[in-house]
């Protein structure tokens, strides 16, 4: 693939490249192979290794996360803070050695605080879910059915469910933690220490190419794609569903 332009084409996974918490289709997995023999292709994902390996090689075993991490070119989970490039791991950072353990209960606390207070039309667990380099926040707890997942985001586009909490969590703690909270996916709100949204796996790539695209569905402002969406290091593009990266795909690099 030594002929490849000096082009990297980074996709965030979840409601671009898949339906959300869904494995992605075999069109799609075709459809990348093929952009990869023309440019560079990374993921960008909020969520952690093995839901990324789950939804793009329908594994999370150690044979599956291998083959995730030699199916593209750059596989950055957790926005970048446990980040792979050609098959080999760059590097690894944990929220907690930047927050503390005080400052770090103090957040799951208040946020489990405030989730017990709120109604919706269904509760499940998993509510608060640790991962290397943040803490992800589901009001409505991560083992929720698929229909009650969808229940849940028909009701939160009604009441705003998520941007509330957003809004509380910004008061409680803001700058002076130096945490950022964004909207991601479906049912949660992703906390992370300021500058490590998903820009921050740009600095693995940014002296290597030319030209570095951004494709993602949560790009407008609290979305987990918008900064590196509105990023002058990247070409953003914004899109609904997979059905549109699909076409965006097609159009941009394989009709030519």
């Amino acid at each position: 693939m030594e002929h490849r332009k000096k082009t990297l084409v980074l996709f965030d996974v979840d409601g671009t490249l898949t339906q959300s918490r869904l494995p992605v289709t075999e069109e799609m997995e075709q459809l990348l192979v093929k952009l990869r023999e023309k440019v560079h292709v990374g993921l960008v994902g909020g969520s952690d290794l093995k839901k990324i390996s789950e939804q793009m090689v329908h594994g999370t075993d150690e044979t599956y996360i291998e083959r995730l991490a030699n199916s593209y070119d750059y596989i950055f989970s957790e926005n970048g803070l446990l980040s792979y490039g050609h098959g080999k791991l760059i590097e690894k950072r944990s929220i907690i050695d930047q927050l503390g353990e005080k400052n770090l209960q103090r957040l799951i606390n208040f946020s489990l605080c405030y989730l017990s207070k709120l109604e919706l039309p269904c509760k499940r667990g998993t509510f608060i879910e640790f991962r290397t380099g943040m803490i992800n926040i589901s009001p409505i707890g991560r083992s929720c059915s698929q229909a009650e997942r969808l229940q849940f985001v028909e009701y939160d586009r009604e009441h705003g469910i998520r941007k509330t909490m957003v809004e509380a969590l910004n008061q409680e703690f803001g700058p002076q933690f130096g945490l950022t909270f964004a909207i991601g996916g479906q049912i949660s709100i992703d906390c992370f220490p300021i500058g490590w949204d998903k820009t921050y796996c740009l600095r693995f790539v940014e002296d290597k190419f030319e030209k570095i695209y951004f494709v993602g569905d949560k790009t407008d402002p609290g979305g987990n794609d918008h900064e590196i969406y509105a990023d002058s290091r990247t070409i953003g593009h914004s899109v609904k569903n997979y059905h549109e990266t699909i076409k965006l795909i097609d159009d941009l690099f394989l009709t030519n």
